[in-house]
């Protein structure tokens, strides 16, 4: 009986699958993000905040092409024979206020002053308030009895009188409103990031950071300040309107921008003798600071709400 040999059958694996897709892990900003975009109230207010920015940017072109100045007094045709405000028409899209001034044009720069003041407020509190919060929470001891004292006093101390005092020394101005503004809103922002760096401080990795011979510097600026800036967005995106608002204020107290600057509180000062007969020279500032607050809260509230992971989970159907 004789055996054939049996040739040796060469086997092919399969091939492996070499398109299978990786689980792709989202950063915290992306998630935050995605949420966001999801809001359509916040979008909506987003959109409404750039074409503020836009007026604000614009409104030198935008005066050039309607063909009145903001301080110009158009005795002429803004003044009716009586000496009133003239209302609402073609030549004078808003009217005129009591001496026969475009109120449109002089809206349009008015955005331009609450917005600057407004962001520069908001910043420059924000920094200094980031500052002085790490630095107290991070330290602890004496140095953070006396800088947590510094923000109580400064909390605690009456808003309005000190500006009024400081107006009448300094004389009022956008630089003044700006660091009087900036001085009592940064307390607010360093308890709360003073809080948030007093329990990030005793986490694994800051020990871990510390004791691999990082400096505190280092540690405070690279290790906890990214950690606290969620909160810290929220609350500029909050803190912007407040701002805004108290600008508005502090001009209609006379203790803002001086004659004939175009501000809003000044506008709404200037208007309380002619609400009765030209109801346009109150309305359209007053509703220009209105929807600008408005849009900024509510996109304040979208940010707020797109930061916190915990409304996600709040929201989900079961």
């Amino acid at each position: 009986m004789s055996t054939v040999p049996l040739e040796a059958v060469p086997t092919v694996a399969p091939a492996a699958d070499t398109a299978v897709g990786g689980i792709e892990g989202r950063s915290p900003l992306t998630l935050a993000l995605a949420r966001l975009r999801r809001d359509r109230v916040a979008m909506a207010s987003a959109a409404i905040i750039v074409v503020l920015v836009a007026v604000a940017l614009g409104a030198p072109l935008i005066a050039h092409l309607v063909g009145h100045d903001p301080t110009t007094q158009y005795r002429d045709t803004g003044l009716t024979p009586a000496g009133l405000p003239v209302g609402p028409s073609r030549h004078f899209l808003f009217g005129t206020d009591n001496l026969g001034r475009d109120v449109f044009v002089r809206v349009l720069y008015g955005t331009r002053i609450s917005l600057l003041v407004g962001v520069l407020s908001t910043l420059l509190a924000v920094t200094l308030g980031v500052v002085i919060g790490v630095t107290a929470g991070y330290f602890q001891g004496a140095t953070d009895t006396i800088l947590a004292r510094f923000m109580d006093v400064v909390l605690s101390f009456p808003f309005l009188l000190f500006a009024i005092a400081l107006v009448s020394v300094a004389g009022p101005s956008i630089v003044v409103s700006v660091l009087v503004i900036a001085f009592f809103s940064f307390a607010a922002v360093g308890r709360i990031v003073r809080g948030q760096t007093l329990s990030i401080r005793e986490r694994e990795y800051v020990e871990a950071a510390r004791s691999l011979g990082a400096s505190d510097l280092r540690i405070m600026f690279v290790d906890v300040l990214p950690n606290v800036l969620a909160p810290v967005i929220v609350y500029t995106t909050l803190l912007i309107p407040v701002v805004i608002v108290v600008q508005a204020t502090l001009s209609f107290l006379g203790l803002g921008l001086p004659a004939p600057a175009a501000d809003w509180g000044g506008m709404i000062s200037e208007a309380q003798n002619y609400y009765t007969v030209a109801w346009w020279f109150v309305a359209f500032p007053s509703l220009a600071l209105l929807i600008t607050t408005i849009a900024f809260n509510l996109f304040g509230d979208g940010v707020r709400d797109a930061v916190d992971p915990r409304i996600d989970r709040l929201l989900r159907p079961r």
